[in-house]
């Protein structure tokens, strides 16, 4: 058996605190029931959704003209119908039923 050491219980976990409302409490508590979490779990994932998506609107990227012309052809070219596409558009949105 391995010892962990304080060190590498520090590096697994670090402890982060929040006031809230009890409000804004209740709200994130509920919400995390809806999806059969508990509060940290929750408050775990829709806070590493929000920094990830946080840090992707900031990516850059390099294109010399003839690759930013094939980028801006690939964006503006019309999608290509398929089966899937054909039964989304098919398909009543949840407020029309």
């Amino acid at each position: 058996m391995v010892a962990v050491t304080p060190q590498d219980e520090a590096q697994r976990r670090s402890l982060i605190n929040l006031r809230v409302t009890p409000r804004d409490r209740d709200l994130i508590d509920r919400a995390a029931a809806s999806l059969g979490k508990n509060r940290s779990e929750f408050m775990m994932d829709a806070s590493r959704q929000a920094a990830e998506d946080a840090l992707m609107d900031r990516q850059a990227f390099r294109l010399d003209a003839t690759q930013f012309a094939a980028f801006v052809a690939a964006l503006d070219a019309p999608h290509a119908p398929n089966d899937r596409l054909r039964r989304l558009i098919a398909t009543p949105a949840p407020w029309d039923k």
